[in-house]
């Protein structure tokens, strides 16, 4: 019974790591931001979006790499989560949108927002979160930090076809000169340490 127990308990924890492997997953860029106070405040929700860290989400004077590193903070979890539909809740509700069919009328940072929200509640789907990403990237094209984003959602789009092409979705952010840099290097320099692994794929 134990050895069948120890087989058990080390398929799962394969697979969790399996799991967890991923673009999404694995870019954990806040690190680079515990200076800040809203992402410091994010670390103490037990990854729950609350009212407090959606007015940051709305707030035009925050940069944009700083909302992107508030939902990184919040992360994933394999259950799922609904953050996503809190956001988009409090935006109707505090008529920053009229309805979820206005979304496309709100800023790029909210829309990309949505976008990261909703890949991080599931990333094993993340066909509704790559519109979102698609549409903010269409309101800011020069923007790094909605580029980058918007590569990683892809990219997790991505990892059932090619690996090559996974790396090459986020390399080809980095390599383009004419984005506006809106994000810390040193965050950056995280999400393409770990994109790079895919580089080996590449023949």
């Amino acid at each position: 019974m134990k050895n069948i127990f120890l087989i058990s308990f080390f398929f799962f924890s394969l697979w969790h790591t399996a799991q967890a492997d991923s673009p999404l997953t694995s870019t954990k860029f806040a690190t680079v931001y515990y200076d800040n106070d809203f992402v410091r405040i994010a670390r103490l929700t037990n990854g729950q979006l609350t009212t407090e860290l959606m007015s940051y989400l709305v707030n035009k004077t925050i940069p944009i790499d700083i909302k992107m590193a508030i939902i990184n903070e919040l992360g994933w979890q394999i259950s799922g989560k609904t953050n996503y539909d809190k956001f988009l809740k409090y935006l109707i509700q505090n008529k920053i949108i009229k309805s979820k069919s206005q979304i496309k009328k709100a800023s790029a940072d909210i829309i990309l927002s949505l976008a990261y929200l909703k890949a991080l509640d599931n990333y094993f789907n993340v066909k509704k979160a790559l519109k979102l990403a698609n549409l903010a990237q269409k309101k800011a094209p020069k923007s790094f930090t909605v580029n980058l984003i918007a590569a990683l959602i892809k990219a997790q789009q991505t990892m059932d076809d090619d690996w090559c092409t996974v790396y090459h979705i986020t390399d080809n952010v980095r390599q383009d000169k004419s984005l506006t840099m809106d994000m810390r290097s040193e965050a950056s320099d995280i999400i393409f340490l770990y994109m790079d692994s895919y580089k080996s794929d590449c023949k």
